[in-house]
């Protein structure tokens, strides 16, 4: 498990060779990479600008991750999540989930990116030319994240 939180870009093919080479026993990679639109609700981004809370940021990503390996036989993971000033395009977020069968990385990746847009401690900005504000976390995210839980419950 490999947890990242900065500022910088990232090398999405360096960290995939990276992970890949962790273990011979690896079948399957997959990867997310979330990028910066230039568009919410029919407005046109100028920027975000993501916070987080340190160290607790990193604790929960980490009980997400925990969690998805419960679940799935993963061999190993990468997060890397950029905070600070963005433009439109700019990489956001990696995920990356390691395994013997692409079953068990695909459903591991949907679970950890789902996870941490609704219950990583991160905060977004948007910058519009009608000024900027603070966004909540999206319905249609809470419902993602409630797929993975048959009975309704959420944890």
């Amino acid at each position: 498990m490999s947890i990242s939180i900065q500022e910088k870009d990232f090398d999405v093919a360096a960290e995939l060779a990276a992970l890949r080479g962790s273990s011979s026993k690896i079948g399957a990679l997959v990867s997310f990479v979330g990028l910066v639109r230039d568009f919410s609700k029919d407005v046109q981004i100028e920027n975000i600008f993501l916070e987080h809370y340190p160290g607790m940021t990193e604790k929960a990503l980490g009980k997400i991750i925990e969690e998805a390996t419960a679940r799935w036989n993963l061999l190993g993971t990468r997060v890397i999540h950029r905070i600070g000033p963005l433009l439109p395009n700019d990489q956001i977020v990696l995920v990356a989930t390691a395994a013997q069968h692409r079953g068990e990385a695909f459903a591991a990746c949907e679970f950890i990116i789902d996870y941490l847009k609704t219950a990583a401690p991160f905060w977004k900005r948007e910058q519009t030319g009608h000024g900027a504000q603070w966004l909540e976390t999206r319905d249609s995210d809470v419902q993602r994240m409630q797929h993975w839980h048959p009975t309704g419950e959420s944890k």
